[in-house]
């Protein structure tokens, strides 16, 4: 008996890594948001059928963010929260920006606010 054992990794195909894969993101996307955060998002177009179908980019601007302390936290949490809720989502690729601010909320809050913008991602594209 085979099972489709689900992983949970955040490797190097689940994140988007050159300027061309954020510009993509970029030119036509849809936007999901938050008090703290933007995600902007487009359907993946990855041309091999492989079971890493979302990717993940994120633009932390040391604008909104002073401290490299608190951007590297927040990069952290991000990405975690993607690795466990990838499989949900949609196959999609998607930049993750954040809000002046969040550098002042707690894990659990970021978490929460998190976890409430991939309920709506994972809804919008339901429908």
């Amino acid at each position: 008996m085979v099972t489709n054992k689900v992983t949970y990794e955040f490797n190097r195909e689940s994140r988007l890594l050159t300027p061309g894969q954020f510009q993509y993101v970029f030119t036509k996307p849809i936007r999901f948001g938050s008090r703290h955060f933007t995600i902007l998002i487009v359907p993946t177009n990855l041309s091999n059928d492989s079971n890493k179908s979302n990717r993940l980019g994120l633009a932390i601007a040391k604008k909104r963010v002073k401290l490299a302390v608190q951007r590297n936290r927040i990069k952290r949490i991000i990405r975690e929260s993607f690795r466990l809720n990838q499989h949900e989502l949609p196959a999609i690729d998607m930049v993750v920006m954040v809000k002046s601010g969040i550098d002042q909320l707690d894990n659990k809050e970021i978490n929460k606010e998190l976890a409430k913008i991939w309920r709506k991602i994972i809804q919008r594209h339901k429908n």
